[in-house]
């Protein structure tokens, strides 16, 4: 098989391929069952590998039936969009094939994380902050609780947590499950996550908080940490950092804040008013991954105070990987991984190329055109918002000229447009009432992006209302 041939052909293959996700007439998935996939693409490995020209077919065949998310109609998850320069940082990364683990065997990796850690920590406000880029937003939740834990019950580093203390965390009722796992898998428990009250806006009401910490106490617990979600999942609301923190002092618990969705927001000086009082914070997840459309995966945990990542590492007696013989940082030392992938570099590139300024803009145009897509449902006679916007999410439904079902009917539409493959959008609930979720997360977006995802719904609405009526 000729490499230099197949790594040709990959790349016309690349280029067609970034061609059709920028044509809103492809769909965006040839939508298959699992089963009518195993008719089309033998997924099973033979004995004898395959010919150059079978090689190429699966290529094909994977990006023929994958769900194009780079396409400016996949609205359906936190994640959306094509960053071509962060593309480039991905396909030279993997040639390179480093670890992170030392500056030995990743120099430049090493150095580009440190800037990324460093210019991220001027944004949250953390002047001898630290950081480290992990696997996702659930681990970044992770480390963060992980680190509170060693704060508050310093002998669990080596004697183990003793589940006598009763240690009890506190999040939004609307916040990510991922703190229940990670409670979880500290031994603390994930019925000691505690679900704080939100307001109608999806928002945590910090005198419930103060109430529930006061009960934990009560309990003769031991509360030692608190999460404000800067976006929640469906409604995308900001919980009040800046009062949670006066809470937090009082009691003298860990305040982290998880920007997975909607940390990026911070680089925005029009909107970050919405992150108020992030300095005042213990730890940050940000996931670049997300609204600054690196491709998947590129998270960060930062922390305020310098040190902490490393003071959680209960022993490094490896001489054979840390030499310390240039008297340089090895980033290994404060990451719970050992073997880490380089994540840092493509989110390097991107901002390298679009610049400070080239991100806040990105990011102030995410906010329009939620904003745009906000009015467009309010103009018209059969969609009604079901939550007021609070950022990035638009929470709407379409009420047929019929009387009928409402939640049946909205996950009917989402299902015919997630198959018919033209625009896909998410739904949930609020309550009873199911909402289809549309979320602005490509930076890219316009107003005429905006105007095909209406038409499509509205016209797959029309087709199902008359399927339905008839």
């Amino acid at each position: 098989m000729n490499n230099l041939t197949i790594l040709s052909e990959s790349f016309e293959k690349i280029k067609e391929y970034l061609k059709n996700n920028e044509d809103s007439n492809i769909p965006i998935v040839k939508f298959k069952t699992p089963s009518e996939l195993k008719e089309i693409i033998n997924f099973k490995v033979d004995k004898i590998g395959v010919s150059e020209h079978e090689f190429l077919d699966l290529i094909d065949n994977y990006l023929e039936y994958s769900v194009k998310t780079g396409n400016k109609q996949f609205m359906n998850q936190l994640y959306s969009g094509f960053n071509f320069p962060a593309f480039i940082g991905e396909i030279f990364t993997v040639l390179a094939n480093t670890s992170m683990y030392t500056y030995e065997v990743a120099p430049v990796a090493t150095t580009i994380e440190t800037e990324m850690i460093r210019l991220m920590n001027s944004y949250s406000g953390y002047s001898n902050g630290d950081g480290i880029f992990v696997t996702g937003g659930s681990n970044a939740n992770l480390i963060a609780m992980f680190s509170a834990r060693n704060k508050a019950v310093p002998e669990s580093r080596f004697e183990g947590y003793d589940c006598n203390l009763k240690l009890t965390a506190f999040v939004n009722e609307q916040a990510h499950y991922s703190f229940e796992t990670a409670a979880n898998v500290l031994g603390i428990g994930a019925k000691h996550v505690i679900k704080v009250k939100s307001d109608e806006n999806g928002k945590m009401i910090p005198t419930e908080l103060e109430k529930e910490i006061k009960a934990s106490l009560n309990r003769k617990e031991k509360p030692f940490f608190v999460a404000a979600t800067c976006a929640t999942t469906l409604l995308g609301a900001y919980d009040p950092i800046d009062k949670m923190s006066r809470i937090c002092k009082k009691y003298n618990l860990w305040l982290h804040a998880d920007g997975s969705f909607g940390g990026s927001l911070i680089l925005s000086d029009k909107h970050r008013y919405l992150m108020n009082g992030i300095e005042k914070t213990d730890s940050f997840a940000w996931n670049p991954h997300k609204l600054m459309n690196i491709p998947l995966i590129c998270s960060v945990l930062l922390v305020k105070k310098r040190g902490t990542l490393q003071h959680n590492i209960t022993d490094i007696n490896t001489d054979y990987i840390f030499h310390d013989i240039d008297k340089i940082e090895d980033l290994g030392k404060k990451s719970i991984q050992c073997g880490r992938r380089v994540d840092a570099v493509k989110l390097w590139f991107a901002w390298k190329y679009f610049g400070l300024e080239g991100y806040q803009k990105r990011m102030d145009n995410l906010i329009n055109m939620a904003k745009y897509a906000e009015q467009k449902v309010q103009k018209h006679e059969n969609l009604k918002m079901v939550a007021t916007r609070q950022s990035f999410a638009v929470c709407f439904r379409y009420v047929p000229n019929f009387k009928t079902d409402l939640n049946a009917f909205n996950l009917a539409l989402r299902e015919a447009m997630r198959k018919n493959g033209k625009s896909i959008v998410n739904y949930g609930y609020i309550g009873k009432t199911l909402t289809i979720r549309l979320v602005t997360v490509n930076g890219a977006l316009s107003t005429q992006d905006m105007d095909v995802f209406f038409e499509n719904l509205l016209t797959t609405a029309d087709k199902l209302e008359c399927k339905m009526y008839s």
